[in-house]
């Protein structure tokens, strides 16, 4: 097995393992960046993450921490087959010499454009993914139908748009949520919402986790050549690099999730109300 098929096949072992895990985290993560905000006076949906799993797991049971894994899981492949295929591929313009490894420069270039590619596919599948992990929430705080049109209004009379909580709209699963967005938001555009600050997010988070991955790992080798180190530290430089990855692009993974979970419809020349159903109300003269 090549090099290349041997890096494939340990990311989509290592991505689908990963999702496991962490899926349930990032449930209650999307839950917490996509709770509506309250009226005045009144608290918020969730006070906090172990709020956000105590409710979920009364209220879904614990597949609810494992809802909208389907589209990340199916597509952990390709993901990681575009991410690496596209970062060995700049590795090999910037390397000097074969088998010289690159600098921490040279390695946040090719994290950084690894990122743009993988941002691309990326987009859909986590579109879908906070559709199906924020929507019970979304679903029980829906405004009422005159509360609605009065928030949408504005958007309507600026843009023709207006706007609902993508959890207004109770999903099936991943399909469903596919379905529905090429048919209710503008076709195959809709399922790119929100991608510009996915690559905000892909871009630098992607340079600065391989450049902190190799970072790490020359650091703990005491020099560039780190071909001896162990799994552990191997581990260690994984789990630093991760973690530089979230710490420096947070702010705008909050912005993305809170741009995924609504869905919104054109209209001609009147605005169109959204009522708790998800469904437009007749237009009024």
């Amino acid at each position: 097995m090549g090099d290349a098929a041997k890096d494939l096949a340990a990311g989509t072992v290592g991505g689908a393992a990963q999702l496991v895990v962490g899926h349930p985290f990032d449930t209650i993560k999307v839950k917490l960046q996509s709770q509506p905000t309250p009226p005045p006076g009144q608290p918020p949906r969730y006070a906090g993450a172990a709020d956000a799993v105590r409710q979920t797991l009364a209220a879904e049971g614990p597949r609810g921490l494992y809802k909208g894994m389907g589209a990340p899981l199916a597509t952990v492949a390709a993901l990681n087959a575009i991410l690496f295929t596209v970062r060995g591929q700049i590795e090999a313009v910037l390397c000097s010499e074969p088998g010289v490894p690159l600098t921490i420069g040279q390695q946040l270039v090719a994290g950084a454009g690894a990122g743009v590619a993988v941002s691309f596919l990326a987009c859909p599948t986590e579109l879908i993914k906070c559709r199906l992990q924020a929507q019970s929430a979304l679903a029980t705080a829906a405004p009422a139908p005159a509360a609605a049109a009065s928030v949408a209004g504005g958007v309507a009379a600026a843009t023709g748009t207006v706007a609902a909580p993508a959890g207004a709209v109770k999903y099936g699963g991943p399909i469903d949520v596919e379905k529905h967005v090429l048919r209710s938001e503008g076709g195959t555009r809709g399922l790119f919402k929100g991608l510009f600050p996915t690559l905000a997010r892909e871009v630098p988070g992607n340079a600065v986790m391989f450049g902190m991955y190799e970072a790490t790992k020359q650091v703990i080798a005491g020099g560039q050549d780190t071909s001896q180190l162990g799994r552990g530290s191997m581990i260690v430089a994984g789990g630093l690099a991760g973690a530089s990855f979230w710490g420096s692009v947070y702010p705008t993974d909050v912005v993305k999730s809170v741009l995924s979970r609504w869905t919104t419809t054109r209209t001609p020349s009147t605005r169109v109300p959204w009522t708790p159903s998800g469904r437009s109300s007749p237009p009024t003269a």
